[in-house]
């Protein structure tokens, strides 16, 4: 039985406990018994709290037990990408500026999940600091995680070992952090669902920043109603984070099973016909996405942004890496020997934006948000690519930058437009492909009614990585 568990969706398991079919104790073992038979080899953990995990198991079936549940996530196993602060357990952001870091405080939306009754199984692997531009950082303490698709392969960052971790079955939630596609990225390259919520929805509070106004926090899930379940259970106002906004939390899941017949969804082909020339099979998986929709009963319509990815990209660079070197400029100057030579690099030209380049760039992005959000309010939707290229090899380092800079998701990040990454198929190698539903602000509800229908409709959901325990890794 256990050999099944790992694989359930987070709705699944919640109907299976609730009906007491399951127990989180039996699944939590499962989890367990997952990580250990697999994560040597694809590396997606940092730290794995296990005695806390079946303690905490037995304390949620015994409170199902008794009469108290308090929801649908309830003993549900989930992970955290090391940037978010644990109290009494290890917080290392994969830094070895880290490693003696033990945090007397959870993050906030921990914080909400452990009142959830969720099982946090441990900490996720990251890039250092959570930032990176794909190059390699294999100079770092901890492994550089494998994709679960093929071992050879690039998985995305910066949330790479949450990617990895709810493909292959070593968890079944996780959350990461996107700057400028860092939740987004990992979830194309390994298949799963990421999403990225409006600016303000999700509190910050306890993680470390990577920048002061880039910052999403975002959950990796299997499928798109798990991601409603773990979106509904960390969503709204923190007094301890100021840019969360005070307003009513939605139903994340009520208009699942509605369908799009009758919305409007925006296409926008500028990104991966016109800025970047998307690889043919990424194409033609686009157009096969939607013509699904489109046979849905949706009415698909032309869309134009007037600017450039680049241009994104372009202002996520000009106002993130000031705003890094800012956060962190205290570690570059008494302890950049110690870090790993993506992040010092980073930081170090970050040294060479001048403080009006920064307000210049913080004016533009005014500017393009307001224009890009006059394109997309006219829509209930747009879809858009969200990678532009088949995933590389891991150890082929111009081609994992080229990977995550031939990619659409730090449009969202500039705009601050919720945006969520699913998977449209696979290429001829066996990897993910990956789309992009984006939506009005604090319209999380259609943005996940969208890809709900795609995804209902599509059978990649049915695929799962083949991991083996004793699969020969690269070193």
């Amino acid at each position: 039985m256990s050999e099944d568990l790992h694989f359930l969706t987070i709705a699944e398991a919640a109907r299976r406990i609730a009906a007491r079919e399951l127990s989180p104790v039996a699944l939590t073992e499962a989890m367990l018994a997952r990580i250990a038979a697999v994560d040597d080899v694809l590396h997606g953990y940092i730290t794995v709290t296990g005695t806390a995990a079946l303690s905490a198991a037995r304390i949620a079936e015994a409170e199902i037990a008794a009469g108290r549940p308090r929801g649908p996530l309830h003993g549900i196993p989930y992970a955290l990408k090391d940037n978010y602060d644990t109290a009494g357990i290890r917080t290392t952001a994969s830094s070895r500026l880290m490693l003696d870091n033990v945090p007397t405080r959870d993050a906030t939306l921990h914080a909400r999940l452990q009142a959830a009754g969720a099982i946090l199984l441990g900490k996720l692997s990251t890039w250092e600091y959570g930032t990176g531009l794909g190059e390699r950082q294999n100079d770092l303490p901890f492994p550089e995680p494998r994709n679960p698709w093929a071992t050879e392969h690039f998985a995305g960052g910066s949330s790479t070992g949450a990617g990895v971790a709810v493909a292959a079955g070593l968890t079944m939630a996780a959350l990461g952090s996107d700057t400028g596609g860092s939740v987004r990225l990992p979830a194309a390259a390994c298949g799963t669902v990421g999403l990225k919520p409006t600016y303000g929805l999700l509190s910050v509070a306890g993680i470390l920043p990577n920048t002061y106004s880039l910052d999403y926090p975002g959950p990796l899930t299997w499928t798109v109603p798990d991601s409603a379940l773990i979106l509904q259970a960390i969503a709204g106002h923190d007094p301890r984070d100021p840019t969360t906004v005070d307003r009513p939390v939605a139903d994340f899941s009520a208009g699942l099973g509605r369908g799009v017949k009758g919305l409007r969804l925006g296409v926008i082909r500028r990104f991966h016909e016109k800025d970047i020339k998307a690889a043919p099979e990424v194409v033609d998986a686009f157009e096969a996405a939607l013509t699904v929709w489109r046979q849905l009963g949706a009415e698909l319509v032309e869309c134009d942004l007037p600017y450039a990815v680049q241009d994104y990209r372009l202002c996520v660079r000009l106002i993130g890496q000031p705003e890094s070197l800012s956060i962190h400029e205290a570690d570059l100057r008494e302890r950049h020997a110690e870090m790993g030579k993506a992040l010092r690099e980073k930081l170090m030209g970050s040294l060479a934006v001048r403080a009006s380049d920064y307000i210049r760039a913080t004016r533009w992005r005014r500017e393009i948000a307001a224009a890009s959000d006059r394109v997309i309010a006219g829509c209930d939707a747009v879809i858009c690519a969200a990678t532009m290229l088949p995933t590389p090899r891991y150890d082929d380092e111009a081609a994992t930058i080229e990977y995550m800079s031939a990619s659409a998701t730090s449009v969202f990040n500039v705009t601050g437009h919720p945006a969520l990454t699913q998977c449209m198929g696979f290429d001829a190698s066996g990897l993910p492909l990956s789309l992009q539903v984006a939506g009005r602000y604090f319209d999380e509800p259609t943005v996940l009614r969208v890809a709900a229908a795609y995804e209902a409709a599509t059978p990649w959901r049915q695929h799962r990585p083949t991991v083996r325990a004793k699969e020969a890794a690269l070193t």
